[in-house]
């Protein structure tokens, strides 16, 4: 007889789990549960994602500094300038050596109207 209870009560204690078991995993596939989970992980995602490219636009911030220090020393722009800087040129893009002249203190400027040859 206590061969019969023991099955007995262990049937029951089983049955009870997996009743449990079954109506918690159905719970879980309803659609408003889905949605609040898919809703959830994406949110954790994106502050995954967001903290990744903060993490990575720090570090090339980082190395372009690094860098630019690396190319000023370089080219040595990080040296201290004591001389002042040279007057500045002035260049033509096309030069008509037919067109007319004008000097202005001692700086000869050319006429860009390409209409005068004509």
């Amino acid at each position: 007889m206590f061969r019969r209870t023991f099955w007995f009560t262990t049937g029951v204690a089983t049955g009870v789990w997996a009743t449990t078991k079954v109506n918690r995993k159905l719970k879980q596939l309803t659609p408003e549960h889905l949605a609040v989970t898919a809703a959830n992980k994406a949110i954790e995602a994106g502050h995954r994602l967001k903290d990744r490219a903060v993490g990575f636009a720090l570090d090339v911030r980082d190395n372009m500094a690094q860098r630019e220090a690396e190319l000023d020393d370089a080219l040595g722009l990080s040296a201290p300038v004591g001389r002042e800087l040279p007057e500045m040129r002035h260049y033509t893009a096309i030069e008509n050596r037919n067109a007319p002249k004008s000097v202005d203190n001692d700086r000869t400027t050319y006429s860009y109207n390409r209409n005068e040859d004509h």
